[in-house]
Order: C-alpha cells, then structure tokens, then sequence
C-alpha cells in the first residue's frame, strides 16, 4: 500500500527537475574547473538532449538518474503502481539505446555516467569526459 497521499506525490513528482539537478551542476563545475571550455547545456539542437554536450570535439555527456534510466546497482522497482513505472522505466530505457544509436551514427561519442559515479569518484567521471574531448 502506498505510504503517503495522491497529492503527496504529486508534489513530490513535481519538484523533480529535468536539469540543473544538483548532481549534474557539480559535473560541470568540475569540468569547468578541470579546464573544459567550449560546452554546451541541455542542446535542444542534439539528439536526446545531452545533459553537457561539447559541440566540436562531437561529445555528448549524459548524466542518468540511477531510478529514471534503470541502474543495475541501484534500481529498486517501486511497490505501488507497478506496472505503471515498469513501462515508464523501459520506456526511458528504450529512448536512451535510440539517442545513442542516433548520436554515434552522427560520429558523436556518448558518455553515460550514473549519478551514483558523479557522486561518488567526480574527479574519475571528469577525467573520462576530458579524455574524450581531448581525443576529438
């Protein structure tokens, strides 16, 4: 049974941003003082809208909610309504392969980094990141 109300958890659900979330505004904080220039924040223009995308080097840089994108390490299916946040969950999976698919046909290179990474090893997630943009 669900522990709190309807309205609740709709407030709840409402207050869940679709960017600038805390954990993707340390990524760039560290990126820009890793010395990273040139990026871009949540491109309408790029497939999938990449939570930071460096245009030129062609990297897309995608910061996935460990519940949202379905973590192998943290995913734990919700008790209530189910069959609702299964299909929810598997479609933001599917749209995911799609984006990557679109973006590496196009020549970009993906980075999908989980937010429990960005928490826990930020200088290992930015290092990737700069790697991947150096190499381009």
């Amino acid at each position: 049974m669900d522990m709190i109300d309807a309205a609740r958890r709709s407030r709840n659900m409402a207050a869940i941003r679709r960017r600038d979330t805390a954990i993707e505004r340390a990524l760039r904080s560290a990126i820009w003082s890793a010395g990273l220039r040139g990026y871009r924040v949540d491109s309408a223009k790029i497939p999938g809208r990449p939570d930071v995308s460096f245009g030129r080097a062609h990297v897309a840089v995608f910061v996935d909610g460990c519940f949202w994108h379905r973590c192998p390490q943290c995913y734990r299916e919700p008790k209530s309504n189910t069959d609702y946040w299964r299909d929810k969950i598997e479609r933001n999976v599917a749209r995911d392969r799609t984006v990557d698919e679109k973006l590496l046909e196009s020549g970009w290179t993906v980075i999908r980094l989980w937010e429990h990474e960005v928490e826990r090893d930020l200088g290992e997630c930015v290092a990737h990141v700069a790697k991947a943009v150096r190499r381009c």
